[in-house]
C-alpha cells in the first residue's frame, strides 16, 4: 500500500515540487518502505522519533524537521536533519547556529509563518517576517532558504487558500528585497488535506503523511 501511494503522489506532483513524507508516529519500517518507493525527503516532528527512524533509514533520504523545535533539542536535531522548516524565534535560531557551529555545519532553514494569525499556533506573523529575517540573517551557520506555513489540517481545504496566498505574497515580497545571504527558494505549504490548494498557490514543498501511510489511528498497537 505505501509503495503504491508514493508512486501515485509522485506521478501527480508537478516537476520541481519536493514531496516530504510526514512521518509523525510512523514505524521506521514504514518510513523505509516509502523511501524505497521513491521518497527523497522525510519530515519528522520529534527528534527522538527521527533518531529511531534514522538508525534504519540513514542517509537514503534527506531529513526535514517539521514540528516545533525546542531549543534544548537543537543539539541532537542538527546532527540528523538536513533542513529545519520551523524557525520562529531568535532564541531558536541562535541555538541552531551555536550547535551547527560546533560541528562545522550550515543548516538550511525555513521561517515558519503563522498565516492564520492563530494565537495557539507557532510562527512569525506575515507582517513581521521581514524584520525577523533581517535579525536572524546574522547567524553564519544558518542559511535562510524560504518560508513554511501550517494551514488547517482538517476541514474544507479551500479555507486554507487565504493562508497560502498570504504566505506566498510574503515570500515574494522578501525575495524581491534581495537580502544578502537569504535565498528565497522554498515555499513549504500544504498537507494531505490541502496540498492541492497549496500547489495552486505556489508551494514547491508539500508535507504529506496520511495519503502515504494511511490514517494513524488505524495502526495496530
Amino acid at each position: 500500500m505505501i509503495p503504491e501511494n508514493v508512486k501515485k503522489i509522485l506521478e501527480e506532483l508537478p516537476e520541481g515540487v519536493q514531496l516530504v513524507a510526514a512521518a509523525k508516529a510512523r514505524m521506521p519500517e514504514e518510513i523505509l518502505q516509502a523511501v524505497e518507493a521513491g521518497v527523497k525527503y522525510i519530515g519528522e516532528n520529534y527528534v527522538q522519533e527521527a533518531r529511531e527512524a534514522f538508525k534504519l533509514v540513514g542517509h537514503q533520504a534527506k531529513w526535514h524537521f517539521i514540528g516545533h523545535l525546542q531549543t534544548n533539542k537543537a543539539k541532537k536535531a542538527v546532527e540528523i536533519f538536513d533542513m529545519i522548516e520551523t524557525v520562529d524565534s531568535v532564541r531558536l535560531a541562535r541555538e541552531i547556529d551555536k550547535r551547527c557551529s560546533a560541528i562545522d555545519k550550515v543548516m538550511p532553514v525555513l521561517v515558519e509563518i503563522n498565516s492564520g494569525r492563530e494565537p495557539q499556533k507557532f510562527g512569525i506573523l506575515p507582517e513581521e517576517a521581514e524584520s525577523f529575517i533581517r535579525e536572524i540573517v546574522q547567524f553564519e551557520n544558518l542559511k535562510i532558504m524560504g518560508l513554511m506555513t501550517m494551514g488547517p489540517a482538517f476541514g474544507d481545504p479551500e479555507k486554507a487558500r487565504p493562508n497560502f496566498i498570504e504566505t506566498r505574497k510574503t515570500f515574494e515580497k522578501i525575495k524581491a528585497l534581495d537580502i544578502p545571504n537569504v535565498e528565497m527558494k522554498y515555499l513549504s505549504m500544504g498537507m494531505t488535506n490541502s496540498y492541492q490548494i497549496a500547489l495552486q498557490e505556489g508551494a514547491n514543498i508539500v508535507r504529506i503523511g496520511t495519503k502515504i501511510f494511511g490514517p494513524r489511528e488505524s495502526k495496530i498497537l
